[in-house]
């Protein structure tokens, strides 16, 4: 005949395999077992007689099985189905108290009142003190995931752990301080350790973050620079430009000019070189108009070189172009620079504006030089035309002229 040991054996293993969700990971048979035989090996090991043995056996045995109708306040419906179970195998009253009292006390945060809670007791939180407590850990950890009691990050997991192996657990009996203590200090420096390690990570990756962030500002800013030098850079040159364009063209009309005052001119005053004073003033009135213009596109504009205390503080004048300064004192100069500098933000927009204004002048700078060029191009056009028509014309009145005064 099966001892009840092995009946309850049998009986729990059954229940928790037709009626266990899943979704216990850690709180079914396999921890059952677990804890029964860290209950048998301290049992082993202490002073323990065969009835407490037996009580002991039976409370490891069945102090988790009212899991599979609650989770809050599991231990008391253990002790309910214990009971009734005890009860229809005959136990007698006395034992069955015993054992409803030992798995009372695997309640957490209650205090054993006896030697056999404290076996017990130190039974179930056996695995503090294992090599297997970190697998077990995580079987509880996801097994609160799956149910939706909580979900804890590994951080989380291992603080929670902290608290429990350093502060909220002991051992009781004396066996389980002298064989499991050790180890369980341990695993609690193991999770110490991590957490320091994971610290150390955590600090690394903050400051990592935070340089990234000042040198990806740092960065911008410079980029901000480049963007403004290369631009200014750029304008000046295409002002440059300009000017040498200007300057071509206002040196080629003065020669021609020259070239007609010195050459033609004084041909015209021959009547029979009357044929080339309108192609001749046709040809000067656009080289002098080309000249004109050369000299409109390149004449510089200065301003008024004067600012106020409140232009600089409402951050209206521009400091960087000296025809807003160039009629101020030294002193008030440098006073405005100082404000300037004191943020960056006026900067910028002392840089924008000089940007701005830079390709002002230089669109009013093309858009003459466009219409010189234009107007050269046509003057010269028009001014070979009539020269050629004049010629033409000229030699058709030479040969009528040579018609008349022949004598045939």
């Amino acid at each position: 005949m099966a001892s009840i040991i092995e009946t309850t054996d049998k009986y729990v293993s059954d229940l928790f395999t037709k009626n266990l969700s899943n979704t216990f990971t850690y709180h079914n048979y396999e921890h059952t077992k677990r804890v029964w035989k860290s209950t048998k090996e301290i049992i082993e090991n202490s002073e323990i007689d065969a009835n407490e043995s037996e009580i002991l056996l039976l409370a490891s045995l069945l102090h988790d099985i009212g899991y599979i109708e609650i989770r809050e306040g599991h231990e008391e419906e253990s002790v309910k189905m214990a009971t009734e179970f005890l009860k229809s195998e005959k136990v007698d009253k006395e034992t069955i108290n015993a054992v409803n009292g030992c798995i009372m006390a695997t309640k957490l945060g209650v205090e054993p009142t006896n030697k056999l809670e404290e076996i017990i007791k130190d039974a179930d939180a056996s695995h503090f003190g294992k090599k297997y407590f970190f697998e077990v850990s995580e079987l509880l950890r996801k097994e609160l995931e799956l149910q939706d009691i909580k979900v804890y990050s590994e951080k989380g997991w291992r603080k929670e752990n902290i608290k429990m192996l350093g502060k909220k657990h002991k051992f009781y009996t004396e066996y389980a301080n002298k064989k499991w203590k050790k180890r369980k200090k341990k695993n609690l420096s193991k999770l110490m350790k991590a957490r320091f390690k994971q610290r150390s990570s955590d600090r690394k990756e903050e400051l990592k973050a935070k340089y990234k962030v000042k040198y990806k500002n740092e960065s911008s800013e410079r980029g901000v620079q480049t963007l403004f030098r290369v631009a200014l850079r750029n304008h000046i040159k295409l002002s440059d430009i300009a000017d040498t364009k200007a300057n071509i063209l206002l040196s080629v009309n003065a020669i021609i000019i020259s070239l007609v005052l010195s050459n033609l001119i004084s041909k015209l005053d021959n009547p029979s070189n009357s044929y080339m004073i309108v192609p001749t003033v046709i040809f000067i009135v656009f080289s002098v108009a080309s000249v004109i213009l050369s000299i409109i596109a390149t004449r510089p504009n200065v301003t008024r070189g004067e600012f106020t205390k409140e232009d600089v503080e409402n951050k209206k004048v521009n400091l960087l172009f000296f025809g807003n300064f160039h009629k101020m004192e030294l002193k008030e100069f440098e006073w405005a620079i100082g404000e300037m500098l004191k943020e960056k933000d006026y900067i910028y927009s002392s840089l924008s504006k000089d940007l701005y204004f830079l390709g002002k002048v230089l669109s009013r700078k093309y858009r003459i030089l466009r219409i010189t060029y234009t107007i050269f191009m046509a003057g010269i056009i028009i001014s070979v035309l009539a020269f050629a028509i004049s010629f033409k014309a000229q030699e058709k009145v030479d040969g009528v002229i040579s018609l008349i005064g022949s004598p045939f």
